[in-house]
């Protein structure tokens, strides 16, 4: 194998050895590190639990010179951080939580090119002090890996405005650098749609980039859909659910942290032993709780979507959603926290009945979401009429509060280009572009699947892009699949 640093494939197979223990690559791990090795740039789609941090960690360790990860959340980032630590690697992380010592230790590694790898949010990698040292010539960087890669789509418009700004990144980056510097780029994800991988490779501005896209079905995964009349009846299907499976592992996903704390608390008062996860806990608090789980202190936590990133538990049985997420994206991710063994999981999903007259709450969610976005995009909208056409989004923030949503609008747009990542200019030429909130689709999408009377894997994969898939797949063992067994016979 010939890539930049002549790195033979047996030093990467015997690499791979010593750190994780494994003799062997599962496809197509093998052929990803290959790629990331030779400096190229890629797109990578594989479900979760397929091993995709090792696709990026085995790379980045074996050459010289430091690795970017851009992770979105902070407790995936001490996730994985603390595996590459627990095994003495390299590896470091910076977020706006972490210590004064802890930090000024990180930026001292950093200066000394002692770091392999650092994992940081978008925001993070944007502060004026971190950039200016990852800037400097002497500071060797060979690689920007966008993990969780469809959190650009999902919140790079509004929630959090810096992920449109990532694609300047290397281009500013190279100009510091000596010549005959390479920085490859990799997006990592489990979900992305074909027209979010456009979006991927378009904001990012990948060259070239090599596709690697797995199918995300599980033939060990069931899927089913249970309507609810009440929101009384919606906890008693949570505890009938649970009381036959109370000695398995599983995972109860809620959508907001205040959700998770009174469903932990009215499950406790059931004499369930379970805790409350979510993104609002300090540092220490989740990994306790991750710790009891993962040892087998609880058998299920009840959780929003700050759970499950980077842990990785083979053996989850069970996956209930007590409300549905909002998104198709968010959904595959959660599932896939089953089941990883390959032995049987079941994911269940609870909703409203479709009037939703008896019990609303899952529709005044989705309008309370909605209504939210584009309360946010119209205050953007009408922010960018005041916007220089050129500018500095750091000093503009300071005049603009909502300044970085607007640009993040004009940007997907097309009517906004980026010199760095701080300076931009508005093209005004042309016909006025304006950005449909294609939110309220993925919602509807979303909807559609929940109410789909064909296979429920075959619906997932066809608007996940695998529509290779043939027209009348039946898995067997979705509860769509078993209702059509069920009147057939």
């Amino acid at each position: 194998m010939k890539n930049s640093e002549q790195t033979s494939w047996n030093t990467v197979k015997e690499t791979f050895k010593k750190i994780w223990g494994y003799d062997n690559f599962r496809p197509p791990q093998g052929e990803i590190i290959n790629c990331l090795l030779t400096g190229k740039d890629a797109l990578i789609i594989m479900p979760t639990g397929g091993g995709k941090s090792i696709c990026f960690q085995l790379p980045a360790l074996l050459k010289t010179g430091l690795t970017l990860v851009i992770s979105p959340l902070v407790a995936l980032m001490e996730n994985q951080v603390q595996e590459l630590s627990d095994r003495s690697l390299p590896a470091t992380l910076l977020h706006s939580q972490l210590n004064p010592q802890k930090k000024r230790e990180t930026l001292q590694k950093l200066e000394q090119n002692k770091l392999r790898l650092l994992y940081l949010s978008p925001e993070t990698l944007f502060n004026k002090k971190i950039w200016n040292l990852l800037s400097q010539p002497q500071i060797k960087i060979n690689g920007l890996i966008l993990d969780e890669a469809h959190c650009l789509v999902q919140w790079g418009e509004i929630f959090r405005p810096a992920y449109r700004r990532l694609g300047a990144v290397r281009p500013a980056l190279m100009k510091s650098k000596p010549p005959g510097t390479n920085i490859a780029i990799a997006a990592f994800t489990a979900t992305a749609d074909p027209q979010a991988q456009k979006i991927i490779k378009t904001t990012l501005q990948l060259q070239n980039p090599t596709p690697f896209l797995l199918n995300p079905y599980r033939n060990n995964l069931h899927l089913k859909i249970q309507h609810i009349c009440t929101p009384k009846s919606r906890r008693q299907q949570l505890f009938k659910f649970i009381r036959n499976r109370e000695k398995q592992v599983g995972l109860v996903y809620v959508r907001t942290r205040k959700d998770s704390e009174n469903l932990a608390e009215i499950l406790r008062e059931k004499n369930y032993q379970t805790i409350a996860y979510h993104a609002g806990l300090s540092s220490k608090e989740r990994r306790h709780i991750e710790k009891a789980w993962i040892g087998g202190e609880i058998n299920f936590v009840v959780c929003t979507s700050a759970f499950g990133m980077g842990i990785n538990k083979p053996d989850v049985r069970w996956v209930i959603h007590f409300q549905a997420p909002s998104l198709l994206s968010e959904y595959i991710q959660e599932i896939g926290r089953g089941g990883r063994d390959g032995k049987l999981a079941e994911a269940l999903t609870l909703i409203s009945e479709p009037t939703g007259w008896l019990d609303p709450e899952d529709k005044q969610r989705q309008k309370f979401l909605a209504e939210k976005l584009k309360s946010q995009y119209q205050t953007a909208q009408k922010l960018i009429k005041q916007l220089p056409t050129t500018g500095n989004i750091d000093s503009l923030i300071d005049e603009f509060p909502h300044a970085a949503i607007a640009l993040s609008i004009l940007h997907s747009s097309g009517k906004l280009r980026w010199y760095d990542p701080f300076n931009y200019i508005i093209d005004n030429s042309g016909s006025d572009k304006t950005v449909s909130l294609n939110y309220n689709s993925r919602i509807k999408d979303m909807n559609k699947y929940l109410s789909t009377r064909k296979c429920r894997w075959q619906f997932l994969l066809e608007a996940f892009g695998f529509s290779q898939q043939p027209q009348n797949m039946h898995c067997g063992h979705c509860d769509n699949c078993l209702k059509e067994e069920r009147r057939k016979k």
